[in-house]
């Protein structure tokens, strides 16, 4: 993602940690000097990397009820038996590895309900072309649950990101007003050059919008960027990456509470009406300039900087001159967003 790639390597560590090699390594799970199933079967030795503000698995199953009663009775032999494979286990409830790598099968994307983005899309995960993924996932919650409690439960997830999806929408639709009209500060043009090389508007994903304001050419894809962009962009990524996040992470881990209050469904409504305002005040601004006959001329320190030369976009710029990341990769599968194979979506 943009917030990841288009920063110096200091800025990123972790990232890079958890998104590099150790991905594929068994010992990621199972420790190096300590390979031992009992060891990788426990619920915080996911904890080192699916845990923060955009992912936050750890955090929504720890406080919520599967969370609390795995705290409660993990030391309990009788409650957890360790020496057990997953496919014999019989704990009192659930740990992660039990959910999402059932029987001991390691694709843990198998047991799971439509993942894409780490729970920002605004797919209808209720959708039918879902109904397999969604089945295989309450047939989970079946082993202790009735088939009826696991459905209800799903529903009441999908109505919440719906009803995220809707201050998602208008969140964004202010923003991309704001640039269409020319009156965002800073406007695309005016900032350093994005992770690509180009100056496509932040919000610009993949070809949801082709009007000249956004920047780039049709097709062209903007990604979100939490540096070096407008207050509002910063706050438009914040209610999707992190508060419609933390919504769909909670419902989807029996974590109520966190879906809505910490963060949740009420940080999006704050958000939502700190963009408004601060939209406001810019048109007004506008306005006002417009009557006394100002033109106003962006700062410069939108587009250089000590910091700010570190980034992707300007070093592409630099070092090669009318290209972008799309020339320098011109088959860069990971950076497509929006030709993802639709088993990844």
């Amino acid at each position: 993602c943009a917030w990841s790639i288009e920063r110096p390597p200091g800025d990123t560590a972790g990232c890079t940690f958890c998104h590099t090699s150790p991905e594929e390594r068994c010992s990621t799970c199972h420790q190096r000097h300590q390979f031992d199933p009992k060891v990788a079967r426990k619920s915080e030795q996911c904890k080192t990397c699916h845990w923060g503000k955009d992912h936050r698995d750890w955090e929504a199953y720890d406080i919520g009820l599967h969370g609390t009663v795995y705290q409660v009775n993990k030391w309990d032999p009788k409650q957890f038996d360790w020496t057990k494979k997953l496919a014999d286990a019989d704990y009192v409830g659930p740990t992660c590895q039990y959910c999402h790598m059932r029987g001991g099968h390691h694709n843990v994307q198998r047991f799971s309900t439509v993942y894409a983005s780490m729970g920002m899309s605004m797919a209808d995960r209720g959708a039918p072309i879902w109904k397999e993924k969604r089945e295989r996932w309450g047939s989970v919650c079946d082993d202790c649950h009735s088939p009826r409690f696991a459905k209800e439960n799903l529903q009441a997830m999908d109505e919440s990101v719906k009803d995220a999806g809707l201050k998602y929408r208008e969140t964004f639709q202010i923003a991309a007003d704001l640039v269409k009209d020319g009156v965002a500060d800073p406007m695309p043009k005016d900032l350093c050059p994005d992770w690509s090389g180009q100056h496509v508007w932040s919000l610009k994903i993949g070809a949801y919008h082709d009007e000249p304001a956004f920047g780039g050419k049709a097709g062209e894809s903007g990604e979100f960027r939490m540096s070096n962009c407008s207050d509002i962009e910063r706050l438009c990524f914040e209610s999707v990456g992190y508060f419609q996040t933390y919504i769909y992470k909670g419902m989807a881990h029996g974590s109520w509470n966190d879906a809505t209050y910490s963060d949740g469904s009420f940080g999006m409504d704050r958000w939502l009406v700190n963009v408004k305002q601060d939209a406001s005040q810019a048109r007004r601004l506008a306005a006002i300039e417009k009557k006394v006959g100002i033109t106003w001329v962006p700062e410069s320190f939108w587009k250089t900087g000590e910091w700010l030369d570190q980034l992707t976009g300007p070093y592409i710029v630099k070092n090669h001159p009318g290209k972008t990341i799309f020339d320098l990769c011109p088959d860069p599968g990971w950076l497509d967003t929006h030709h993802a194979p639709a088993e990844e979506v």
